[in-house]
């Protein structure tokens, strides 16, 4: 049996500007080293009081991803499994607010035997043994950090400084990238180093000299603005990766692999090269390039506007998981945003036309949410979709919303509601179950939630069936409310078909109408999106997409 490497660290973090796509490089990262046959994790650290992701706004911040074990965390979790292809846990993950409550509940508990606790050194030792704790769990020989916010910043301050202790400790086992923005000046401009420059001496009034710098931008970097980087921030032209837009994130692997970026850390890390196997990835790129026949999807949601701009980042998981179907089945996916109160007709009687419009649709998504605005406009696009056979996925909120349509339609119960809305109403067909009421008394809301993987039984002969060929699924959830056991009969007396549910049948998973009555119109009570990947499409979206070409 071989020897055990030695932990290598990969640390990632921001310069310039945000949303320079530090996650994707992160994960990009830890494909490539995959790749190269080492065991690989991912582990990000948000500069958030907040303990986890659950009580963050996605129009600020982008969509909550949830883990198998619960966890509410950022969206670039996402980005780690799906690359990855792997199922991350609570200890990949953490938060300003989640480190310090850990110091000072083991400081409550005697845990530091009378020392004095302070912010340095305790909080960044903190930080680098739940690095250490994921990079175990999880076997790896290499662990990538992606630190959230951007060089310079105070909330990432303790952040750096951890990186600073461990160089200090293990300076043959740490590399640090830095992802920098590249502003262009003018149309037919020159790329602009000084900013990048910049943000290096802000990493150097740290402690810390960058190993390598990813230079994004929105064309790729040539040898004179590398040289020049490479010359002010005292490093090597080889240690400049460009890193320019492109079609799909999927593609960055591939480009880092332009400029050996593997090759260049291992060097770093005194690590022998190893096999290279990127062909899989390179065929899905090859795919996702060259595939021009469209599918045409709507999205139906609330979370889009942050300001004048739409914020896509809040269906993130969503967005990939159509990609990875429409790819799969040699299609270029065409995705469309459409505002839910944009259908609804009580706000606008003209709203009718928009409705209409759905028929230019392939299929129609209704994902994931909370609260009462935009929901008779999703109502009225499920109605609508179900009445003229267009393919229809309800996730999570979109299956509740669909047995509500359901219930006020084909029963007649016209105040058929969620008491998440109306906690009058005459039919509550969705309802927070008993044992969960006395949590949402006493405000304790987080117990209150369903959180991460929960098995389902399948209805053999169902549209579910058919898409997973299997009788037990296991999926993420994240949500409170449920379809309400005393409807079930009546509703499926009807036509609506429960395909899904738990073991005991109390909590139903899916719904559907039999192929007879529409081509596609199912929706989870749990969220498929989250178990999407690149390279192993969901069972759901596969068949939902596969119908909607049909359609």
């Amino acid at each position: 049996m071989s020897k055990k490497l030695n932990l290598k660290y990969v640390f990632v973090v921001g310069g310039v500007m945000s949303g320079v796509g530090k996650g994707v490089a992160a994960a990009s990262i830890g494909k490539i080293l995959q790749s190269r046959n080492f065991n690989v994790t991912a582990t990000k650290i948000d500069p958030y009081v907040n303990v986890d992701a659950g009580t963050m706004n996605p129009t600020e911040h982008g969509e909550v991803f949830v883990l198998d074990d619960g966890t509410e965390c950022d969206q670039d979790m996402g980005n780690y499994e799906r690359f990855l292809n792997c199922d991350l846990a609570s200890t990949n993950y953490m938060t300003t607010g989640s480190v310090y409550q850990t110091v000072i509940n083991r400081e409550r508990n005697l845990g530091y035997g009378g020392k004095c606790v302070e912010v340095v050194p305790h909080i960044p030792l903190e930080i680098l043994s739940r690095i250490d704790k994921a990079a175990a769990k999880n076997n790896a020989d290499i662990i990538i950090t992606e630190i959230g916010g951007t060089v310079g910043e105070y909330q990432n301050v303790l952040f750096l400084e951890a990186v600073r202790m461990l160089k200090l400790r293990k300076p043959n086992d740490v590399v640090l990238v830095l992802v920098s923005y590249l502003p262009l000046q003018g149309k037919e401009g020159e790329l602009k180093t000084k900013p990048t420059q910049y943000a290096v001496r802000e990493l150097n009034s740290a402690g810390l000299q960058p190993d390598i710098i990813i230079a994004r931008a929105s064309v790729p970097i040539d040898k004179k603005r590398k040289d020049k980087i490479a010359f002010n921030c005292s490093m090597r032209e080889e240690d400049i990766i460009s890193a320019p837009d492109v079609i799909s994130i999927y593609e960055v692997p591939i480009n880092f692999e332009k400029d050996n970026i593997s090759e260049v850390i291992l060097k770093k890390m005194s690590l022998r090269p190893r096999g290279r196997d990127l062909k899989e990835w390179g065929d899905l790129v090859h795919t996702i390039i060259n595939t021009e026949k469209p599918v045409r999807i709507g999205i139906v949601g609330k979370y889009f506007n942050t300001g004048d701009f739409v914020l896509t980042d809040s269906y993130l998981s969503v967005l990939e998981a159509v990609k990875h179907a429409a790819f799969f089945i040699k299609r270029k996916p065409v995705i469309e945003w459409l505002n839910a109160e944009d259908f609804d007709t009580a706000l606008n009687p003209m709203h009718k036309n928009n409705l209409k419009k759905l028929s230019e649709y392939n299929g129609i998504v209704i994902p994931g949410g909370f609260g009462e605005r935009g929901i008779e406009g999703k109502i009225a696009v499920t109605r609508h979709c179900r009445e003229n056979k267009i393919p229809y996925f309800g996730l999570c909120y979109g299956m509740q919303i669909a047995v509500i349509e359901f219930a006020r339609s084909v029963l007649g119960w016209k105040q058929a509601h969620t008491t998440e809305i109306n906690a009058e109403t005459s039919h509550p067909v969705i309802d927070i179950l008993p044992e969960q009421k006395k949590n949402l008394a006493e405000k304790n809301f987080g117990a209150s939630m369903r959180l991460g993987a929960y098995p389902a039984v399948l209805k053999k002969g169902s549209i579910a069936y058919s898409a997973y060929k299997k009788y037990l699924i296991s999926e993420r959830h994240r949500h409170r409310y449920e379809v309400n056991p005393i409807y079930i009969e009546e509703l499926e007396k009807k036509g609506l078909v429960f395909s899904g549910f738990s073991s005991d049948k109390k909590l139903m998973e899916i719904i559907e109408l039999s192929h007879k009555e529409h081509p596609f119109f199912l929706g989870t009570q749990f969220h498929p999106e989250f178990k999407s990947r690149p390279l192993n499409p969901h069972p759901l979206f596969v068949e939902f997409i596969k119908t909607g070409i049909k359609h």
